[in-house]
């Protein structure tokens, strides 16, 4: 039985922002791979109103095109405005009227049967008035932020809360977001644990010493795979660093932290034990976990971190605090600590990791489950008894 299902995500790659929402395009390619599938996807582009649309963060996205094929899809980008920092609440309304024309004639050429939205905000109430004007089903997916952040401030958690109710089907990352979002008032009936993909083809073990030296490392080597911002507790790696003599800690990603990190780094004395990469393309980034000893990552809070499965798919333990699905994914002790978000105990953990040597196969073995077929094939079994076309 065929099944047409339009995604709606703002979280989505782009040429300006190659890793930007990666899992959701991989997800998309996977179900679009399903025979008698047909998936189209609109990812909105958030751009706000001149000149501040001139800003270098997004004068590059008015560049992109607003169709186009992207791997084996096709992606259709229609912008809408926003106001930075202060319009949030705005942006369910500017979305949905951006869209709307593009999605209703897509819809009279061939009409979709269910709406799956990638995140839970703006996408989940977007979704929500888009599928009441089509009078089709519709299924949100959290992942983290979307709920432990817009599902509890007060300007967004009423849209949130609406679009959870109103939806034939929701999808959580992991059992801990499940109960998240039961807090909020979230009917658990509803959810579904829909855990995230790993390419265990790419991201599997490769010799460590040529790893570390097509990087110029050596010795022990601590890597952080994450965006540089307050929640992801790169500053607490960093100043647990003076308790770890001779390692290197190294951190992949960009953000708003990333000079506040280094002058840190130089106060404490161990800038030059310090690296920061920057965005690291996907591609290298399995080359970059088997440099490591350790992949660490103590957020504030965390869905499933997609960093944890591609670490732990090359053999590398991880080091995470005791957040969203931590427990689901950390079961063996090889596999890596759970620790608490103190500079303190962060130095405790990589130091007893550092002085251990872990059979990188056992390591491994915790990410064998997280494959990209098995995410597909529990959404499309979600999907099709979303939309009524079950098998």
């Amino acid at each position: 039985m065929s099944l047409r299902v339009l995604t709606l995500s703002t979280l989505f790659p782009d040429i300006t922002r190659p890793n930007f929402g990666l899992f959701v395009e991989r997800q998309c390619r996977e179900l679009a791979s399903r025979d008698g599938l047909e998936v189209t996807v609109i990812a909105p582009v958030a751009v706000p109103p001149w000149p501040l649309s001139r800003h270098s963060r997004y004068a590059p996205l008015l560049s992109l095109p607003k169709e186009e094929h992207w791997r084996t899809l096709i992606v259709h980008r229609p912008r809408f405005a926003i106001l930075p920092r202060f319009g949030a609440r705005l942006h369910v309304a500017a979305m949905t009227r951006a869209i709307w024309p593009l999605v209703r004639d897509l819809h009279n050429q061939a009409p979709f049967d269910v709406i799956d939205a990638s995140f839970f905000y703006p996408d989940g109430p977007v979704a929500r008035r888009i599928a009441q004007r089509l009078g089709i089903p519709y299924s949100v997916k959290a992942r983290g932020s979307d709920i432990h952040h817009w599902g509890r401030i007060p300007t967004t958690r009423k849209a949130v809360r609406s679009a959870a109710a109103d939806a034939a089907g929701l999808l959580a990352v992991s059992a801990a977001m499940k109960r998240s979002m039961a807090a909020l008032g979230v009917d658990a009936e509803k959810i579904r644990v829909h855990y995230t993909g790993v390419d265990l083809d790419r991201f599997a073990p490769q010799d460590r010493g040529e790893a570390k030296a097509r990087f110029g490392l050596s010795g022990h080597v601590v890597l952080c795979v994450g965006h540089l911002i307050e929640r992801k507790g790169q500053e607490l790696l960093v100043r647990a660093l003076p308790a770890l003599p001779g390692v290197m800690l190294i951190l992949a990603g960009q953000g708003p932290a990333a000079s506040r990190l280094e002058a840190l780094a130089q106060e404490l004395g161990v800038g030059d034990r310090l690296g920061i990469l920057g965005s690291v393309p996907h591609d290298q980034l399995p080359v970059l976990y088997n440099a490591a000893d350790v992949m660490a990552l103590p957020s504030a809070s965390e869905g499933l971190a997609n960093a944890w499965v591609e670490a732990l798919a090359c053999g590398t333990p991880i080091l995470i605090s005791d957040v969203g699905g931590a427990r689901e994914l950390l079961t063996s002790p090889a596999a890596g600590r759970i620790v608490e978000r103190t500079p303190e105990a962060i130095a405790d953990g990589l130091r007893e990791m550092l002085a251990e040597t872990p059979d990188r196969e056992a390591v491994r073995s915790a990410a064998l489950p997280f494959t990209w077929r098995a995410n597909g094939d529990a959404l499309v079994e979600h999907l099709r008894a979303v939309a009524g076309k079950a098998d």
